[in-house]
């Protein structure tokens, strides 16, 4: 066989229609590799964005989460304190220490809207066993 009936023979197997998704399965494998790439692209550029805000027809710059030099969020900004404060998503063991999970616990309500029950004994102080820290 030589180059040419190989090229073709290549050519005839790796064509538009046999690359493109028939089945129900290669769609949802295809949207799926879509979505990861999507998330990869946003955990390296280091962005985050309030779904909700963007459920709700808000642009990405409207939408998107503000964090300080440290990647800490911006709890300044009302739509990171809506984003962050709603959803039960922290617990003590995602801070180092008691002084930043205190700061969000506040952030979000104290102990009257511990979403992320911080406080298991309701003294208003988050994460007593964590470290002290700033």
């Amino acid at each position: 066989m030589d180059t040419s009936e190989l090229k073709n023979k290549i050519k005839n197997k790796v064509n538009k229609e046999t690359i493109k998704p028939t089945s129900t399965k290669k769609k949802v494998l295809l949207g799926a590799i879509i979505v990861l790439l999507g998330a990869l692209g946003l955990e390296l550029s280091n962005n985050d964005f309030s779904l909700e805000s963007l459920l709700a027809g808000n642009s990405l710059s409207e939408s998107k989460i503000i964090r300080d030099a440290n990647g800490n969020i911006d709890f300044s900004n009302p739509l990171n304190v809506k984003a962050y404060c709603e959803l039960d998503t922290k617990n003590c063991a995602d801070f180092t220490t008691q002084a930043d999970a205190q700061k969000v616990f506040e952030q979000c309500g104290g102990t009257s809207a511990d979403i992320h029950r911080l406080d298991g004994d309701g003294d208003g102080v988050a994460c007593e066993s964590l470290p002290a820290g700033n």
